[in-house]
């Protein structure tokens, strides 16, 4: 069962990244009506913009993560203590 709980986490923790993604890019795009700017190494995207970019993503893609394992893990303490209760 520990398993199962794992590779939800990992599924929960991919797809709630993957929202936070698109929701960061259409915020970008609105806020600053250009695309956001995935490619870095694309010379036509200003240095700051990109730099923004990045630490705002990282510090998104951070949250997730925590948030996702904290989750994972309160979920099989939950299920351990359900299983030594029965």
């Amino acid at each position: 069962m520990n398993i199962l709980v794992k590779i939800f986490g990992l599924a929960i923790g991919l797809g709630a990244g993957a929202l936070a993604n698109k929701t960061l890019e259409g915020l970008w795009e609105k806020q600053t009506g250009k695309p956001a700017p995935k490619d870095s190494t694309n010379l036509n995207d200003s240095l700051p913009g990109v730099l923004v970019f990045a630490v705002v993503s990282a510090a998104v893609a951070a949250v997730v993560h925590v948030l996702t394992q904290r989750g994972t893990k309160s979920a099989l303490v939950r299920m351990k203590k359900s299983a030594d209760e029965v």
